[in-house]
């Protein structure tokens, strides 16, 4: 079932709810991939009644960014929805989401000054204008994201937090190929031997995480991370180490912490993460 304007969709959901279901919705921009399959399946495991949206948002692209270029395969998308047992496909147009005098937004103050929001001011504005919109006329009971956008499921847990939102926000591990790159809508932008150097990236974040895990300063594990990036031949754009809820900066690494990296590799500009741990705390002798 395909529902396109927001009061179709609010009505099948609405439906759905008073036969006591449990809605579940897999926000996506569509170009669906297997990243987005298990986001799917996660989300089917605890929802019956599951709702995809498409959406390529406007918002959160800056004005030299790849809009109008995004993949966008309609057909392919609904029929991967239909063999993954969706119910509800939302694929709203602009005009539904954004009439001619809408003038609303939701910004957060202190997640967007990091990471990807230092380099595409206003992104995280739109992603969490659309999404709280998207909740809105969805209603769902639990929302399911990748942690491969790790500020980006950051931001949206604290926008729910924040603003009392009674839903479940579910992040999901990436899904990797055989290389370890993640598995992302902007990789069919990439040559085979783009996509070769571009397995660079997971390689040197599983370096920095060993450093981590070893002792090793902040300010060593980036320097090392850049230097294994120097092969793939992109333009780094950033190497962040990181506290895990605040993505602020950090010079330790003493507990649970983050690596986030943004690399262009000539036109996908390619995000991804790793969750790491400091040493082992050595047990107090007695």
């Amino acid at each position: 079932m395909s529902a396109v304007s927001p009061k179709a969709a609010a009505r099948v959901c609405d439906a759905a709810r008073s036969r006591g279901k449990t809605i579940g919705l897999v926000p996506t921009m569509g170009a669906l991939h297997e990243g987005h399959i298990k986001l799917i399946s996660e989300c089917r495991k605890q929802c019956s009644f599951l709702v995809v949206s498409i959406f390529v948002n406007p918002a959160q692209f800056g004005p030299k960014e790849d809009f109008a270029s995004y993949p966008r395969n309609l057909k392919k998308d609904l029929r991967i929805c239909r063999e993954n047992g969706v119910d509800m496909v939302f694929t709203p147009s602009v005009k539904d989401m954004y009439p001619p005098d809408f003038e609303t937004f939701i910004e957060l103050e202190k997640l967007p000054g990091h990471l990807c929001g230092l380099k595409r001011p206003g992104h995280f504005r739109g992603v969490a204008t659309v999404v709280l919109k998207l909740f809105n006329i969805i209603n769902p009971d639990m929302a399911v994201f990748g942690k491969k956008d790790y500020q980006q499921l950051t931001v949206i847990k604290k926008m729910a937090r924040d603003l009392n939102l009674r839903l479940r926000i579910k992040g999901v591990e990436t899904v990797r190929t055989g290389s370890g790159l993640a598995v992302s809508s902007r990789n069919r932008y990439l040559s085979a031997d783009e996509l070769r150097r571009a397995a660079l990236l997971r390689k040197s974040l599983e370096e920095g995480r060993l450093m981590a895990s070893r002792g090793a300063a902040a300010a060593d594990i980036k320097k090392r991370i850049r230097e294994m990036l120097m092969p793939a031949g992109g333009k780094i754009d950033y190497v962040y180490v990181c506290d895990r809820e605040s993505l602020e900066d950090i010079k330790e690494v003493k507990g649970k912490a983050l690596i986030a990296l943004a690399v262009k590799i000539c036109p996908a500009r390619l995000i991804d993460n790793i969750e790491i741990q400091g040493p082992a705390r050595s047990a107090s002798k007695k």
